[in-house]
Parts: structure tokens; sequence; C-alpha cells
């Protein structure tokens, strides 16, 4: 009778610990998906940033060097 008892408790045991494991697993996999999504999120913001950047940087280049043609051609 124990014998039994003992099997059935182990064979519970180790489908318990199979679904504990896969739910921790789940919870792992959710977390790594969050973080990436995030971090893929902050570089967009960054690209997005650097390129404002750019264009303003040109946008004055741009600006200078007409003013100095103007200027050469006076």
């Amino acid at each position: 009778m124990m014998l039994a008892l003992l099997k059935i408790a182990g064979r519970w045991g180790g489908i318990l610990t199979l679904v504990i494991l896969l739910i921790t697993l789940v919870r792992q996999l959710i977390s790594l998906v969050t973080f990436l999504l995030f971090a893929l999120k902050i570089g967009v913001i960054v690209v997005f940033v650097l390129l404002m950047l750019l264009i303003v940087v040109l946008i004055f280049r741009s600006r200078g060097q007409r003013r100095r043609e103007e200027a050469e051609g006076i």
C-alpha cells in the first residue's frame, strides 16, 4: 500500500515539476521578449534623433555655403 502511494506521488511530483519548469521558462521568455522590444524601441528613437540632427546639420551647412557663395559673388 505504501509503495503504491510513493509511486503515485513520484509520478505526480514529476509531472508537477515539469509544469512548474514550463511556467518558469515561459515567464523568462516573456521577460526576454519584453526586454528586446524595449531595446528595439530605444534603438529606433536614437536612430530617429540622429537622423534629425543630421538633417539640421546639413541644412545649416548648405545655408552657410550659400552665404559664402553670395559673398564671393558680390
